[in-house]
């Protein structure tokens, strides 16, 4: 049976389903996000729901977070993108969304939270930090992706953030 989704002031944090993936889909499109298809919103929510998470107000998608456990790094989840609408920014709902996902049931045996972030993107680089200072854990930054690798031009180099081990 899932959990009973959790409730922060007005806004909902709960798994998606397959019906969140557009509105996911929206408000990327309506953000600075890199953009990935519906497709990839849908197929999270149906295949990955138990490592991501949607916050809703008023039953509409004003954040969310898609992440996966790696198959070969049980102990890990990796945060593939967290969105959040312009009407939520500055309340803190990253962290939340984030807080939620690391104490899930699917997440039980996690002991990292690692994700790729662009030397540019400071707001993630902080959301990260302060998830290691929350959990009172290490935040590691390391190389991962060279810009070379990536067939657009301009696209910046990826840095993993790796926070843990946490509980």
């Amino acid at each position: 049976m899932a959990p009973a989704p959790v409730k922060i002031d007005s806004v909902s944090f709960s798994k998606p389903t397959v019906e969140d993936g557009a509105a996911m889909w929206e408000l990327v499109n309506e953000s600075t996000l890199d953009q990935n298809s519906a497709y990839k919103y849908i197929m999270m929510c149906e295949f990955f729901a138990e490592t991501c998470v949607v916050a809703k107000e008023d039953d509409q998608v004003v954040g969310f977070v898609t992440a996966f456990i790696p198959p070969e790094r049980q102990d890990v989840v990796f945060v593939w993108q967290i969105g959040v609408h312009s009407s939520q920014r500055g309340k803190g709902l990253a962290s939340k969304l984030l807080d939620d996902l690391v104490q899930r049931d699917g997440c039980k045996e996690v002991k990292y939270v690692e994700a790729t972030v662009t030397p540019s993107n400071e707001a993630s680089q902080a959301l990260f930090r302060r998830l290691a200072r929350s959990y009172n854990t290490e935040c590691e930054v390391s190389e991962c992706f060279s810009e070379d690798l990536f067939p657009e031009a301009g696209h910046e180099e990826e840095l993993t953030f790796r926070v843990g081990p946490i509980k």
